[in-house]
């Protein structure tokens, strides 16, 4: 893997302001390990094919606090063959039925009206709208996975979102009672044009709810696996109020929910709508100011914590195999290609445990460690599993009791490395 061919310099590009507020002023606060796209999977017929690495370099705006990554990859790499599919993800299908239930209850909207989810992947939010009555539209970028939504009856735009779609859409549909955008508002590098679109698609009463992973969260949970290429921002309630007022949208409140190590619901309505803004909205921007997230200071402590996280990680996997023992792993997600490089694992796990049938037979990214079912654990009896997957490390140990009790050890990274033995 090289980041310097000019093959790959086609593939990336390093952008030089802030994408919400355009400054200039922006500095290196982060820099992980670089990796390939971290979902880009492969058969085994892929694996001659080289896979390029990209920079994980986190910036953070001097200007409005914005933390993101400056190097963007064209999306089409990241996106046109995307195999993760919502439904795959543990507890989010429920999620996504509480979410429906709760944008309707707080919108106010009826029966017949007209939902929009951005980047709708397999059109599991939608379905929910749906079943409620609602005229559903998805718009998501990954061809495939559009084509099965549409299939299964959810119509789906295969686009990424701009003014253009968007006005196509109004003038087809009518106007957004709702808009969602779930974990898909980070994606965009053209963050103003995602903006201007959300407020072509909504009607005048219509409401904005986007889900993204909080910032603050982040650091104090140490989730710095969810910094990869497809992310590109890393939100916080301050920023974000300004960039949308600029874009003619107003953030009058903001929920925080669990999902995905810690997360923000936000809900916008046009400039001057008639819904009074939260209190909620300025008791998210105290606390970030008294976590000290608008200096450097906080990512410095951040980074340091990190660091002691990926040395006893590879004292502990290193001391299993010295002895003459066997690590694999447990999960082949977007976030296990992060901590696999971070951690300079790649030839240190014997496979990858995945519940997932899709990722079975495949190989990870760069590295191209085998992905195969846990029926691995049984026959291969691994000396130590290390839980990449850490955020359900509970329910997987749970899960694999047996494997304990044979003398096998999980090993836990995060939030703070932890071992668990039978």
């Amino acid at each position: 893997m090289t980041t310097g061919s000019p093959h790959v310099k086609e593939m990336v590009r390093r952008r030089t302001t802030c994408r919400l507020c355009g400054s200039g002023d922006v500095v290196l606060v982060l820099s992980l390990t670089p990796t390939p796209p971290v979902d880009a999977y492969v058969v085994e017929a892929e694996l001659d094919t080289p896979q390029a690495a990209f920079p994980l370099d986190l910036f953070a705006c001097r200007g409005c606090g914005h933390a993101q990554l400056l190097d963007v990859v064209a999306p089409e790499l990241l996106f046109g063959n995307y195999i993760y599919e919502t439904s795959s993800s543990p507890g989010l299908v429920a999620h996504f039925e509480r979410y429906a239930d709760d944008a309707i209850s707080y919108s106010g909207a009826r029966p017949g009206g007209f939902a929009v989810d951005i980047g709708s992947n397999d059109g599991t939010l939608l379905r929910f709208f749906k079943e409620r009555g609602f005229r559903v539209l998805g718009v998501d970028p990954a061809a495939e996975i559009a084509s099965r939504a549409t299939a299964a009856g959810i119509e789906t735009v295969a686009s990424f979102l701009n003014v253009p779609v968007a006005e196509r859409i109004r003038a087809s549909h009518g106007g957004a009672d709702i808009v969602t955008a779930n974990n898909v508002f980070a994606h965009a590098d053209d963050m103003g044009e995602m903006a201007d679109s959300v407020r072509e698609l909504l009607a005048p009463d219509g409401l904005f709810f986007f889900e993204v992973s909080y910032l603050v969260d982040m650091i104090e949970g140490m989730v710095f696996d969810f910094i990869y290429h497809e992310h590109l921002c890393h939100h916080s309630v301050k920023p974000m109020r300004a960039f949308l007022e600029r874009h003619g949208l107003e953030l009058v409140d903001v929920f925080h929910i669990p999902t995905k190590g810690g997360s923000l619901r936000g809900v916008a309505q046009l400039k001057g709508g008639a819904r009074p803004v939260g209190p909620s909205v300025e008791a998210f921007v105290e606390r970030e100011e008294s976590a000290g997230l608008y200096g450097l200071e906080i990512y410095e402590n951040w980074d340091a914590k990190i660091e002691q996280v990926r040395r006893t990680v590879a004292e502990q996997v290193d001391a299993v195999r010295e002895r003459g023992g066997t690590v694999a792993a447990y999960g082949a997600s977007a976030t296990s290609t992060v901590l696999i490089h971070h951690f300079d694992l790649g030839d240190k796990l014997e496979f990858i445990v995945d519940d997932i049938p899709e990722r079975q037979g495949r190989f990870s990214p760069g590295h191209h460690i085998p992905v195969v079912s846990a029926d691995a654990i049984a026959e291969r009896s691994p000396d130590a599993i290390l839980v990449l997957a850490w955020r359900f490390a509970d329910m997987i140990i749970d899960k694999h009791d047996a494997y304990l009790s044979r003398g096998g050890t999980f090993l836990v990274p995060l939030p703070e490395p932890r071992v668990i033995s039978g």
